[in-house]
Order: C-alpha cells, then structure tokens, then sequence
C-alpha cells in the first residue's frame, strides 16, 4: 500500500471570536477581546473531528505538522506517525506570519496534500504561499467560511482524504479563496474579495464527455484530454510523449506522426525526433533542460512506469523530476483499478520510494483527479 505525506497546520485561534459575538478572529487585538471575553478555542476539536475518520489508515499516511497547538498535540493524541517542521514558529501567540512560513516549509517538503484548520484569513495565508502548486483542503473552524476551499464540515473533510486513502476518484479542482472585511461587517455591511485560487480535491465523479447514464464514451474523452494538454503547451519546452493510445491523441490533436508504442520529442509543436531511446532523450533533456513527459496510465495494471515505456529510464526521470510528469487517463480506466495505487517500477528502488504518494491525473478538459502512487 502506498504511504502518503499530509501536511497539517491548525491556527489555534480561528473562530475565537465567534461565540462572543465579534464576528471574526483577525487581528491581535480582536483575539485579545475575545479571550477577555471567555472565548474557548476551539478549531483542533474541529480538526480532530477530520482526522478521527481517518483512525483505521494510520498505517497509511504520516503528518508533516507544527509544534504544540498548531498540529503537534493533535496528531500526537490521536495516534498518528508524524514529523515536525524545523523551523522557527511562535505556538503560544500564533500568527498569520507563522501560518505562511508552515506552509512555505510544507510546500518545499512537498507534501501530496495540505490540510489546514482555519477560516478565511487563514485560507488567504496559506493562498499566498502555495497558490495553486500543491492540492489543498480546509478543515473548517473560522468564524467566515466563504471560500470554496473547505469541506462543508470537518468529517466530510475527512472523508475527501479516506477517499484518496481508498484509492477512490477524487477530483482536483480550483477553487476561490475569498474573506469579508472583518471591520466592514462589524457594522453590517458585507465586502467580500477574491484572493486567489487554490488546488482542492473533492469527491470523484463520472461527468466527462458522458452521453448518458454517467458512462464515459472513451473517443470523446480522449479528444478532450488531448485539448487540454495541447492548450498548456508552452513554447521551447520540450515534450516527451509516450506510448499507448490515449497519448496518440494528443499527437493527432497536433497533426504529427506517432509512434504508438515509442517515445516521441516535441518542441514548439513540431516533431523533433521519433522514436527516441532513453541515451537520445538524455541528450535532448541535456539541449532542452525545460521538458515535460506525458504518460498514460496502463490500463489493469497501473503502470505509469516500467511497462511498454522503459525509455523512462530512472535516470532520465530523475532528470526530469516527478512534478514535470503529466499523467492523463479515462476515469474508467482508473475506477477499474478498484482502489489499487498507481505503480511505478523504475528499476530504481529508491526512486520508486521517492515518487511513492500521490499524483494528479488529467482524466478530460480541466479535470483531473489525485490518487495513490506506490
């Protein structure tokens, strides 16, 4: 079973203002009147709400967190493997500053998912440092709650990462951070702003390319997964496309030759070399260091890596590194694995254990969904 790495940062003052009628937590002063007050805090209850559904997988994932009030006593009671950051943060007064330097440390780690309890002001700290690199979910536990980045409770939270953990489809979608002007809704006026977009995975569907019944039709998707990836092709980058036929859609969406169980190299929408063996596609990544692959999915077994395609050398992967590895497959091909993980056998053990966790799917035209890489 594959092992994967959640990131955890908790604001223990999120919501402290709430209960005492200040409609919100921004802001030294306001927390300081809210603990005047009597005000509790409450948000690791609602984070142990998350992460109590995950109890049975503590075989299956570890926690990267922070020290004290900000993951690590959470964690630590309920069970689960986990590492501290080793960088400085303030766990008694906490602040929006230490929130960003967890998530930047967080996002340096790379950990496959960010979990983070908190409201919107939080959701904006956190924002402004992953932006839309890694896949992020907010367990909710704010006094404002308007981003579409949180579960609609903290077990439904939960369950998006069961889900992952269970190898179900699980959707990666965009989705709006906004807050309110905390001093504007004190005197009831309502200022909302759009701060940004993050990542955010939620329960998996069928709803791509379907004519009816929720079954995909394989040619439409194909077509649509070939759009997507044509459109995100950026001038001299080099593309390594490889074999199968869910790839040689992306080469007939181009109007270029394919070789169906090859390895081909394109640059600036042009073929540049056919064919290429695993020598060749160093050398290339050597003239062309800014190189993505694009890989398909085996259908049945999950292979990404290790079956039909060792042009993929471990070297050249290294070279390439995980995160310029584009992965596209139908959703059916993936419901047909019916949980398993994805595999990767590069003939580099260490590699192998490197990439273990998770990777995103392109599965249509802006879908993708994550699942488990063992």
């Amino acid at each position: 079973m594959s092992m994967i790495t959640l990131g955890l940062i908790i604001n223990p003052l999120a919501g402290i203002g709430g209960a005492v009628g200040l409609k919100g937590s921004d802001g030294a002063a306001i927390v300081a009147e809210a603990l005047a007050r009597g005000a509790e805090k409450k948000s690791a209850r609602r984070a142990a709400q998350a992460l109590s559904v995950l109890s049975e997988y503590r075989d299956r994932c570890e926690f990267l967190t922070c020290p004290g009030d900000m993951g690590e006593a959470l964690v630590k009671e309920l069970g689960f493997s986990y590492r501290l950051l080793n960088i400085p943060l303030e766990t008694v007064n906490t602040s929006a500053d230490d929130t960003r330097k967890a998530a930047q440390a967080m996002l340096a780690a790379g950990v496959d998912l960010l979990l983070f309890a908190g409201g919107d002001g939080t959701a904006r700290d956190i924002c402004a440092v992953v932006g839309d690199s890694i896949p992020v979910l907010g367990i909710p536990a704010g006094v404002k709650i308007h981003s579409a980045v949180y579960g609609i409770t903290p077990a439904a939270s939960g369950e998006v990462v069961r889900s992952l953990l269970d190898g179900k489809l699980v959707d990666i979608k965009e989705a709006e951070v906004r807050d309110l002007d905390e001093d504007a809704f004190r005197n009831n006026q309502v200022r909302a702003r759009h701060y940004g977009d993050m990542r955010v995975p939620q329960q998996g569907h069928f709803v791509q390319a379907v004519k009816q019944g929720g079954v995909e039709v394989e040619e439409l998707v194909l077509a649509d997964i070939a759009a997507d990836i044509c459109n995100d092709m950026e001038d001299d980058v080099l593309y390594l496309i490889g074999s199968g036929k869910t790839t040689q859609a992306i080469m007939e969406e181009l109007g270029l030759p394919n070789t169906l169980l090859g390895v081909d190299a394109v640059l600036n929408r042009d073929l540049l070399a056919a064919d290429v063996s695993a020598g060749q596609i160093l050398e290339l990544l050597n003239q062309h260091p800014q190189a993505q692959a694009v890989v398909s999915v085996m259908g049945g077994q999950g292979h990404i890596f290790g079956r039909g395609n060792q042009q993929f050398s471990a070297e050249v992967l290294r070279k390439i590194g995980k995160k310029n590895i584009r992965l596209i497959s139908t959703k059916t091909k993936i419901a047909a694995l019916d949980g398993r993980p994805l595999i990767i056998d590069s003939g580099d053990p260490e590699l192998d254990k490197q990439w273990a966790g998770t990777m995103e799917i392109t599965t249509g035209y802006r879908d993708r969904i994550v699942h488990t890489l063992s």
